[in-house]
């Protein structure tokens, strides 16, 4: 992209290159695979790195190529390990701004202190503002991010965030299913707002589920369904899921309010220990998940499919880069990636 500015010599303006410098991806132990789908769908090689865990749980992280004056995004999701995953974003980030990197952006796939948004109990702390201050004090530029679990958290942060949404690549691969008498479910009416964005892209009904928490257990109770699901297909959908209680429960009782074939979409499966043969085990069909969690504790069940999102992090990257509209991804709701 050309920039002009008058030329105090002539009347005719000149031209000068854009200020960004070449663009360089890395990827953090986090996410190898989504990284190097990323760096293919953009063009460009993987810059070489290497980061080693000692045995006595230090993280070292290295660049093994000169990125001095280069836009670079170091790719690096906040997953299991959650702490050591986060605190080597975080020495990734510092080595690349002492490499004289001219710009340095987080791309976090899933950012899992993102749950710890609020001071809802005495005495505890807001974790998600706590890691966007760490994130900015090692010295990134730019957060890129997809489906935070309150889109306010990107108030948390000083620098500029990016964010992705995940449904709009489900949606577009759900479709592709052509389920009929389809309405969207959300488990609960933290998520009715997004459940609402899910039915608008697919052009159906939406119901909202309520369950309560009790504790700190992961156990949850689905009190009440608002909306009929008689004789329908359901969707539930959510930003993540970590035991998958919430959507097996909910799934059990939208079948007892006699709803047909139950499906899930949720942009994070995180997947705790046991939640691949509970959800094998469960009234949900085909469950849908993207590829921003690569670790997983027992192998996904035959009815779990996950769904890349790389192109849309690739054309997101590429967004950034040359300085154009990343929000013009999504327009009326419908992804433009390559």
């Amino acid at each position: 992209m050309d920039y002009y500015r008058p030329d105090l010599t002539g009347p005719r303006p000149m031209p000068f290159q854009a200020p960004q410098g070449d663009l360089a991806v890395l990827a953090g132990s986090a996410n190898p695979l989504l990284a190097q789908n990323i760096a293919n769908s953009l063009g460009v090689p993987l810059t070489p790195c290497r980061a080693h865990i000692f045995s006595e749980g230090n993280v070292f992280v290295r660049i093994k190529e000169n990125v001095r004056g280069k836009d670079v995004y170091i790719i690096q999701g906040c997953h299991y390990p959650v702490n050591d995953n986060f605190m080597e974003l975080l020495f990734w980030i510092d080595a690349l701004k002492r490499a004289s990197a001219q710009n340095v952006t987080a791309v976090i796939p899933f950012f899992s202190y993102a749950q710890g948004d609020k001071k809802d109990e005495p005495r505890v702390s807001i974790r998600a503002r706590v890691c966007a201050d760490a994130i900015e004090a090692a010295g990134a530029d730019r957060v890129l991010t997809m489906d935070l679990h309150s889109p306010q958290i990107q108030g948390f942060f000083r620098v500029p965030v990016d964010h992705l949404y995940g449904r709009n690549v489900l949606v577009e691969h759900f479709k592709s299913m052509q389920i009929p008498d389809l309405v969207v479910c959300s488990p609960d009416v933290g998520f009715a707002k997004g459940a609402a964005a899910y039915a608008s892209l697919l052009q159906c009904p939406v119901v909202i589920g309520n369950k309560q928490r009790t504790d700190h257990t992961e156990t949850v109770q689905i009190v009440e369904v608002i909306g009929d699901v008689q004789d329908k297909n359901v969707l539930l959908v959510d930003d993540l899921t970590i035991t998958g209680r919430s959507l097996i429960e909910m799934a059990k009782v939208l079948k007892s309010r006699g709803a047909k074939d139950v499906y899930a979409a949720v942009s994070h499966g995180v997947l705790s220990k046991g939640a691949g043969p509970r959800i094998a085990e469960s009234d949900i069909k085909k469950m849908f998940i993207t590829d921003t969690i690569e670790s997983s504790f027992d192998p996904l069940p035959a009815n779990v499919e996950v769904v890349s999102v790389s192109k849309l992090f690739a054309a997101a990257i590429r967004s950034i880069h040359d300085r154009t509209s990343v929000s013009m991804l999504f327009p009326d709701g419908k992804p433009h990636v390559p």
